[in-house]
């Protein structure tokens, strides 16, 4: 062996490996100088004029005033000094993997793999409309695990979710699949009746994947054959579920419309009550005492009066909600007045995807000032996702998911059904 050779091939290599970039090496990260006309301040409730957001990869790394604030050499700018600038949205009840025109008898028709490629515009309409973050509370065949695996994976467009897989629910309940007849033997997989099958199905939706989990706590309006008002799981189902998810590191969402099981699913421990139309005095209190976030879709009453026969709705879907529509915008105002938390979401599915900025006006005209309904889209959202850490405000050290609007929307709430820019994670959507 020639090790003269050897030592000079040696030293060549190390040369070269010197001189040549490490692939392992990351490229450095992109450096953004936003400047916003107003900066809608959500953690302080207040409006900022000229204010700069810096922005370092996928993160805020500082916000201030323009005058002040330093803008990095060779910072990329983002000129936003005509519009308002606000925290990207956040929706709190959405089933992106739902088509709304796909309702009632239709729905059978739709694959779980359908359903999910549906998701994938959903979410992107979504995320457009200035929502870069949803928490989705039932879907079939783990679509919305899929749907979120895929947006993080950079797959496809679409905003933070966090999922739930299948919701649960007792046998003929709400979550149920109550349209065929009982030779078909049709059970969805959600369902879980008793405590101990309850625990194996919180179980069973962390395995696959569930970030939250999702229960009927009532009847609902979209179900067959059940009523809004009337309890369907019991208080101690509730409380197994609610035991074995917190063990899980997972928070509960209940489906309630009636006011016993929305005093039972806060009894049990729920994070948040879902809809909640129903909710009474002992409710209201019961939501304040523990701290209970109240999730209340007040738009979508509109959309199932005026287009459910067409998207397909049941007649007897269509009088449920008839009759308990204006029910749950006037117990909306009285929780609220009363200082129970709200969050926002809008239970999206039910109608298009992307109008979920219809139900500010709607929040509004029930007792909250636009601050108020803002932060509950923002850093109360947030709170309850349990992401106050990431997403929320635009602050030093969250992901940059941050929107614009041309007008001013704690004048005219109204001007957030009309997005001009999106931006997540540091990355324009809409410009």
């Amino acid at each position: 062996m020639n090790y003269k050779h050897l030592v000079v091939t040696a030293t060549a290599l190390g040369a070269l490996c010197a001189a040549a970039p490490s692939f392992a090496e990351a490229a450095p990260a992109r450096v953004l100088a936003i400047r916003a006309g107003k900066l809608v301040d959500v953690v302080a409730g207040t409006v900022l004029a000229d204010q700069t957001i810096i922005v370092t990869g996928e993160r805020i790394t500082a916000v201030g005033p323009t005058a002040s604030t330093t803008v990095p050499a060779g910072a990329e700018r983002i000129d936003l000094s005509g519009k308002t600038v606000l925290p990207g949205l956040i929706d709190m009840h959405t089933h992106l993997t739902a088509d709304p025109m796909q309702s009632g008898y239709a729905a059978l028709g739709v694959s779980d793999i359908r359903a999910a490629l549906y998701g994938v515009r959903a979410a992107r309409v979504t995320l457009e409309a200035g929502f870069t973050t949803v928490r989705n509370v039932g879907a079939g065949g783990f679509g919305d695990v899929a749907l979120r695996d895929a947006i993080n994976d950079g797959d496809v467009p679409g905003p933070r979710m966090r999922t739930a897989g299948y919701a649960l629910g007792i046998k003929g309940g709400h979550c149920d699949n109550n349209l065929l007849p009982a030779d078909m033997n049709v059970t969805e997989r959600g369902v879980a009746d008793g405590p101990w099958a309850a625990r194996a199905k919180v179980r069973e939706m962390a395995k696959y994947g569930a970030d939250v989990i999702k229960i009927c706590a009532s009847g609902g309006v979209l179900s067959k054959g059940d009523e809004p008002g009337a309890q369907q799981y019991t208080l101690e189902e509730m409380q197994a579920i609610v035991d074995e998810a917190h063990k899980l590191g997972r928070k509960v969402a209940a489906h309630a419309h009636g006011a016993s099981s929305i005093r039972a699913a806060i009894t049990a421990g729920v994070d948040s009550v879902e809809h909640a139309s129903l909710i009474d005095e002992q409710g209201i209190r019961l939501a304040r005492e523990k701290g209970t976030y109240l999730v209340m879709d007040i738009y979508d009453d509109d959309f199932i009066l005026q287009e459910g026969a067409k998207a397909g709705m049941l007649p007897e879907s269509i009088d449920k909600e008839r009759a308990l529509g204006q029910l749950q915008r006037d117990n909306f105002r009285k929780a609220f007045k009363a200082g129970d938390k709200m969050a926002f979401g809008t239970d999206a599915g039910v109608y298009p995807h992307g109008d979920n900025a219809r139900q500010f006006a709607y929040m509004v005209q029930y007792g909250m000032t636009p601050m108020q309904a803002i932060q509950s889209a923002t850093v109360q959202a947030a709170d309850l996702l349990g992401w106050k850490d990431r997403v929320g405000a635009i602050a030093a050290g969250k992901f940059a998911d941050i929107i614009a609007v041309q007008g001013d929307p704690l004048a005219n709430v109204a001007e957030l059904t009309h997005v001009s820019f999106v931006m997540k994670g540091g990355a324009v959507i809409r410009r």
